[in-house]
């Protein structure tokens, strides 16, 4: 369900086309040593906020790195034609078609609202970079320090909207090895661990200072075929490939039984993800045939990207790539193994540098398109979130078609549609959707697992 926040209250029009949001009047904006604001959050805040992202010529486009993936995944570029205020406190959005996910899409982290105030004074100081690198916002905690590689301090923001947080100071000390992170919470030098080891989950329950939560994630892991280039580029190979890898063992070797084998690019708690759909089944001597009917001279030899860190959908991505290393050896393919720091990775990916990659995502609005849109159409697939580099025409106009109408059961035909579609063309092989597993010391109150991936600490209390 969606719930009001900066935004009071909107209306659509007839045709579908045109949002006008009310926006919260008495909302404070954070200040800084560089910046301290003389008015409350309105209308032109929310306009520099999407034309920052929509105009190339806007003065804030290129600051930083000019890299607005989520805007243009979604196509907002082409499909917001205006923004403009009635008034202070109205927003108008005026759209080039209708758009059923739209307000779900402002949900998103890419349309957190900036000050505008703060970016023209940044911009007349010569130090526009500072609304990216010392940013603030209306939030419940504002930034007091960022230390690279090591961490974030957040103070609590006194006049935040709905009143100021329980907690006084938030620190995200930055971790990337799970053990290092467990060893910190048994200590209490923290308080929350995000990704533990799935392996080191029975020590964690029988650790009477600690409460180990769990809820079913929004997230689907897969491994991503860049079908642009070859041999990738033919349906048989990718079909035989994915019949190769043994999504059970991976399951039970990597996920330690904290997830399930997935045949869907949707998570069984999205809606029209269809159960129904028959997955190929792990079969090596059919893998084998297909490739020898795909047509492609051998051998084959496929260079497997590896992400670095651990995420939601995926624990440990070495470890699965090895697997499917030996299960492709089994059909005669040869793989390498090829890995980069994260951001490098994630880059190279949408640049379209890998031949297969492994990636996932968890959904930031719930609604189906959130995960069709940005992952495998064409629009994405140009600079966008597409790792398979996937422009299939007819899976694109069910995408196009399903997110221009409202109506759900409609919506959600055209989604199985497209489910079966994917399945038959095996862009990316879908390997797991996981639970999401979050250890929490037992004096901190308040604390709930986000579906979404975010971490909220707002209702958070310590005794």
């Amino acid at each position: 369900e969606l719930v009001p926040s900066l935004a009071e209250s909107w209306e659509v029009s007839e045709d579908g086309k045109v949002y006008t949001f009310h926006l919260r009047k008495g909302v404070k904006f954070q200040s800084n040593k560089y910046f301290k604001p003389s008015r409350d959050f309105n209308a032109d805040d929310v306009i520099f906020s999407f034309m920052r992202q929509k105009d190339p010529h806007h003065p804030y486009h290129n600051i930083s790195s000019g890299n607005y993936s989520n805007f243009e995944s979604l196509g907002f570029g082409q499909l917001i034609t205006a923004i403009d205020k009635p008034d202070e406190y109205t927003v108008r959005f005026t759209l080039a078609h209708p758009e059923a996910p739209f307000v779900a899409d402002l949900a998103w982290y890419f349309a957190s609202i900036l000050s505008a105030e703060y970016a023209d004074a940044m911009l007349k100081a010569g130090t526009p970079e500072r609304v990216d690198m010392d940013p603030i916002g209306t939030g419940p905690f504002k930034l007091a320090q960022y230390q690279k590689d090591s961490r974030i301090l957040f103070t609590a923001f006194p006049e935040y909207w709905q009143g100021k947080a329980h907690i006084d100071r938030l620190i995200f000390s930055i971790t990337p090895d799970a053990s290092v992170r467990y060893a910190k919470l048994e200590k209490n030098e923290c308080q929350v661990m995000p990704f533990p080891n799935p392996a080191d989950l029975p020590r964690m329950k029988e650790n009477n200072a600690i409460n180990l939560m769990s809820k079913a994630g929004l997230n689907t892991g897969f491994l991503a075929f860049n079908t642009q280039k070859a041999p990738l580029d033919n349906v048989k190979v990718r079909q035989a490939l994915a019949m190769a890898i043994n999504k059970p063992a991976i399951i039970e070797a990597v996920f330690h039984g904290t997830g399930t084998a997935a045949k869907n690019l949707l998570p069984p708690g999205v809606w029209s993800a269809d159960s129904q759909l028959k997955d190929y089944d792990y079969d090596p001597q059919k893998a084998k045939a297909l490739l020898a009917e795909s047509g492609v001279a051998g051998p084959i030899t496929i260079d497997l990207w590896a992400m670095p860190v651990q995420r939601p959908y995926n624990p440990n991505a070495k470890r699965m790539a090895e697997m499917i290393q030996a299960d492709w050896a089994k059909i005669g393919v040869q793989t390498k193994i090829t890995t980069y720091e994260w951001g490098e990775y994630l880059k190279r990916v949408k640049d379209g540098e890998h031949q297969a990659a492994l990636m996932g995502w968890t959904t930031a609005t719930g609604d189906p398109d959130n995960f069709f849109g940005p992952l495998f159409t064409c629009q994405s697939a140009n600079g966008g979130s597409n790792s398979a580099k996937w422009c299939y025409q007819p899976f694109d106009k069910i995408i196009a078609e399903a997110k221009s109408i409202t109506d759900r059961q409609k919506r959600e035909a055209l989604y199985r549609q497209a489910q079966q579609m994917m399945h038959d063309q095996m862009p990316a092989v879908m390997i797991a959707h996981s639970t999401i597993f979050e250890p929490v010391r037992k004096n901190v109150s308040g604390y709930e697992i986000d579906p979404f991936g975010k971490h909220i600490f707002y209702q958070v209390d310590i005794r």
